[in-house]
């Protein structure tokens, strides 16, 4: 569903950029004042994301519709960090994705930011999963609250991707059946993420309820235990991005083949604007990997996510413990 700049006119964007990064600014001041945010999550976040980079590289085909799809992968992060921790590993995905494999446009990375990460982390989330996982013990509870926030998370990008063109205008795709496309395609792929993300956390909720962000006993998790949880996320993202990731589908995801079954081509003409131009000779510089084109794309990418995810949420927790430092010094 990464939304190509082809797709988005300059004041669709910028608009979509301030939002995003309102959020993202949001987000990082939820995750310094969160009592329960300690050390311990800067390398969950971080491993969390790894997978999920390395899991959406796995294009699953969608059988009778020449199309794939691969996970978003914001119920999952969210379920395990919280809503607000989960935007902020799940937008350095995409941002990686964006600047380092030039997957989605640069124009557009704002559009991407709000469809993918804030639709599921910060709506679908606290909205639809957690009134029906409640403590997330149930498993029952968990596949039903997975299926249908996953659904309603990727239909809402799906239905947002439309707005977002329509608004734009500078295409001319037809709003009602390109909708009709979105939304189909991605019903079936939201049913799959629904699947993978229930299965997941309903072994974990058999093993190790108190991982599970709905159980609020994080900040209790003993080092053992956090270094098991890593080590599994950890390996699961190598296996992912160095070896798996070769049996993906070819098909084009649900994005590219709404478009094609519109224009008979996945790929629309660039945008026009000078301010399109210069962003897409930024992402061509910074695309040291476009397309995921070197084997170890994968574990590259995951390494990356890594790396931003512990910086941002380095720099947010050293920023909380001097402001706590100075008020234990002012009393």
């Amino acid at each position: 569903m990464h939304m190509a700049d082809a797709l988005v006119s300059t004041p669709v964007a910028l608009t979509a950029g301030v939002a995003a990064a309102s959020l993202l600014g949001i987000a990082g001041y939820k995750v310094n004042r969160e009592k329960n945010v300690n050390s311990k999550i800067i390398p969950l976040m971080g491993v969390l994301g790894a997978f999920i980079f390395a899991a959406q590289m796995i294009n699953f085909t969608i059988p009778g519709t020449g199309s794939s799809g691969h996970i978003i992968g914001g119920i999952l992060l969210a379920a395990f960090l919280g809503p607000w921790a989960a935007f902020l590993t799940l937008s350095s995905v995409l941002i990686i994705q964006c600047l380092i494999f030039a997957d989605g446009g640069l124009l557009a990375l704002g559009c991407n930011i709000i469809n993918m990460a804030a639709m599921s982390t910060l709506v679908a989330y606290p909205l639809i999963f957690r009134p029906i996982a409640g403590q997330g013990s149930s498993a029952g509870r968990l596949i039903a609250a997975s299926l249908l926030a996953c659904l309603v998370g990727i239909e809402l990008g799906a239905c947002a991707v439309t707005l977002e063109t329509e608004l734009s205008g500078i295409t001319a795709l037809p709003t009602s059946y390109f909708l009709a496309l979105m939304t189909g395609i991605h019903l079936a792929i939201g049913i799959g993420e629904g699947l993978a993300t229930a299965a997941i956390l309903v072994f974990v909720a058999k093993s190790r309820p108190d991982l599970l962000a709905t159980s609020g006993q994080f900040g209790s998790l003993s080092n053992k235990n956090l270094k098991k949880l890593l080590w599994g996320f950890g390996l699961a993202a190598v296996l992912l991005g160095g070896g798996l990731a070769f049996f993906a589908s070819e098909y084009p995801d649900g994005l590219e083949w709404s478009i094609q079954k519109i224009t008979g081509s996945t790929e629309l003409e660039s945008s026009s604007s000078s301010i399109a131009g210069s962003l897409e000779k930024v992402q061509s510089a910074t695309s040291i990997m476009p397309d995921y084109d070197n084997n170890l794309a994968g574990i590259i990418g995951a390494a990356m996510v890594v790396i931003l995810v512990w910086a941002v949420t380095s720099l947010l927790l050293r920023n909380r413990g001097r402001k706590e430092e100075m008020n234990e010094n002012k009393q």
